[in-house]
């Protein structure tokens, strides 16, 4: 009996299941995928590209531009000394005076003010400008001396007559007699600097300058007989 029991005992524990090794490892489970985070990270890579070559697109319409530096008054032209180059949108449906264009602008005249920090449109500038109502140009031709050292289009100024002329004559006694006249010194009047000539030519070397006022038309007459007589002297004052 003892011996049965013993085998059956051998017999139970035999038909029990095999337990795994201790150094065998269960197979971990696959790693779930993200269609849709990487859907957006190649649309983030094409909105990056997309934004690249706007930007690159931007900068090829970018064009040179003129912009006024100091106001220009009506009638009066832009020179070297009052424009600088800036860069424009070509695409803004503007008519922008391209910078290669300034040496003709400089020949035309503004139909009204003109202010600093404006980029010059070609409506801006016209051939010939109508005189204003009341208004009239008068043409000096000044020698070194009558006029300060940087005067330009656009300036204000202020025309003064300047010196004296005298005569002598005899009488019919034969005694000579001398008489002076006084030109009348003081303000002719104050005017706006249309255009200035003898920059760049033969001119400069005399010293002489060709400069054109815009006067008010009661003043004209007294102005360019002053301008005749070699009497006038311009000095530079505020603008009003």
């Amino acid at each position: 009996m003892k011996i049965q029991e013993r085998t059956g005992a051998g017999a139970g524990r035999s038909a029990a299941p095999a337990q795994p090794s201790v150094g065998d490892r269960l197979p971990s489970p696959p790693r779930e995928r993200k269609p849709a985070l990487a859907a957006l990270a190649v649309l983030l890579i094409l909105l990056g590209a997309l934004g690249a070559t706007m930007l690159v697109l931007q900068v090829g319409d970018r064009v040179e531009a003129i912009q006024v530096t100091e106001d220009i008054k009506p009638g009066a032209s832009v020179t070297k000394d009052n424009i600088k180059v800036v860069m424009v949108n070509d695409d803004s449906g503007a008519n922008f005076v391209p910078w290669e264009q300034r040496a003709s602008l400089m020949k035309l005249q503004a139909k009204s003010t003109v202010y600093a920090g404006t980029v010059v449109v070609g409506e801006m500038f016209a051939g010939k400008v109508q005189m204003p109502e009341g208004k009239a140009s008068v043409g000096l031709a000044l020698k070194e001396g009558q006029y300060y050292t940087d005067i330009k289009g656009g300036d204000t100024v202020a025309a003064y007559r300047v010196g004296t002329s005298g005569s002598s004559s005899s009488d019919s006694s034969g005694k000579d007699s001398s008489s002076s006249s006084s030109s009348g010194n003081g303000l002719i009047a104050t005017a706006s600097v249309q255009n200035v000539r003898g920059e760049g030519d033969a001119t400069v070397s005399t010293g002489s300058k060709s400069i054109t006022l815009l006067v008010d038309e009661g003043d004209a007459a007294a102005l360019a007989s002053a301008s005749s007589a070699g009497e006038v002297a311009l000095v530079r004052v505020p603008a009003k």
